[in-house]
């Protein structure tokens, strides 16, 4: 069952206790060298550090390389609703947003192969 989450350090850790962790740093790997964003997710990356790698790469990106950025979320298939309706009054605040966003629909992804099959 997908559970709601209210932050993204309760469905990192939620990831973790259903053995599914590496499996979304796996799929968030992928899909941002998908879409041509170079990251490293090191092997044995915790779910403090994997945090604040993506909302370092998505402030850069909102920053630097806004039309990555956007490509970043079509590739991940971040609903445009969902990001037209953050409220935020800065950069760091829409960064933390999207980054749970981001966390949210990897962790579908990663839930509904795991539950349904490859």
């Amino acid at each position: 069952m997908i559970k709601n989450f209210s932050n993204s350090s309760a469905l990192l850790k939620y990831a973790e206790d259903k053995d599914l962790y590496p499996d979304l740093v796996s799929q968030l790997q992928k899909d941002f060298a998908f879409a041509n964003v170079y990251v490293d997710f090191a092997p044995g990356i915790t779910p403090v550090e994997l945090k604040t790698r993506v909302l370092e790469k998505v402030y850069y990106l909102i920053m630097e390389k806004f039309p990555e950025y956007l490509n970043l979320l079509y590739i991940v298939d971040v609903p445009e609703n969902v990001v037209k309706s953050i409220e935020a009054t800065d950069v760091v605040e829409i960064s933390e947003q999207v980054t749970f966003e981001i966390l949210k629909r990897e962790w579908q992804k990663v839930w509904f192969r795991h539950e349904y099959g490859s």
